[in-house]
């Protein structure tokens, strides 16, 4: 099993700064609205709202705002209707870029996309331009604590993991979407510290990036997560140093 780009360890430290404005609990009450919607609002038969909660309690959201998501995508509460997109493009480099957003106006957001495409030195395109060089895949980060590379991967294997990434203070294990909830079961069961959980876009191939147009694709990925209806945003980008 073998590690991939930097750009896991940069987006988790820039996950902790999205927390510390506060941008977190806004996407991830919109995953829960989105998930409640889509698969109702019982978690034991839904589980994309199971895991979503999940990690709104992970990252300490209080639990009356998870429950005034989901009533609000049941009907029980009065609320905007949020819809779930996917825009494609090029960044700086030739980077492939995929963005999942989720909004009550898909004018507004289409053209704040676009416009942010242009201004970074990148070009936003049509669907299915760049997404057939991703694949969807589970990724779950584990607090290493002092649990050794080994180990991790005895117990990833055994539940039916795919990969294993190894940084300084935490794992990150990529399974495949059948086994990405055994896996993660696996994990609490064994009363490690999931962090995170979740289903992403993972690229089969990268591309390099480095000096001004690393710079330049940095910049166009933070404008655009700074874009209040961008849940995620993924790349092929490997950062060369």
């Amino acid at each position: 099993m073998s590690g991939h780009s930097k750009w896991a360890t940069i987006k988790r430290k820039k996950g902790a700064l999205d927390a510390k404005r506060g941008k977190i609990f806004t996407r991830l009450i919109r995953e829960i609205t989105i998930s409640a919607r889509q698969g109702g609002g019982d978690p034991d038969g839904n589980p994309r709202l199971r895991l979503a909660i999940d990690n709104a309690k992970a990252a300490n959201m209080p639990a009356d705002n998870i429950e005034r998501a989901i009533k609000k995508a049941t009907g029980e509460l009065e609320g905007s209707q949020i819809s779930e997109l996917m825009y494609e493009g090029y960044g700086p480099g030739g980077v492939a870029m995929l963005i999942e957003v989720a909004t009550d106006n898909k004018n507004r957001t289409v053209a704040e996309i676009r416009h942010l495409f242009s201004k970074g030195s990148g070009n936003m395109g049509e669907t299915g331009s760049v997404a057939w060089m991703f694949e969807r895949k589970g990724v779950i980060t584990v607090k290493r604590e002092s649990m050794s590379e080994d180990q991790m991967m005895e117990i990833i294997l055994e539940a039916g993991g795919e990969d294993l990434n190894t940084e300084e203070d935490f794992f990150e294990i990529t399974t495949t979407l059948e086994n990405f909830e055994p896996v993660r079961k696996q994990l609490v069961e064994k009363e490690l510290t999931v962090e995170n959980a979740s289903l992403q876009w993972i690229a089969n191939n990268t591309t390099p990036v480095k000096g001004d147009e690393a710079e330049k694709f940095m910049k166009l990925i933070e404008s655009i997560e700074e874009c209040d209806d961008v849940q995620n945003v993924f790349s092929n980008a490997d950062i060369i140093e």
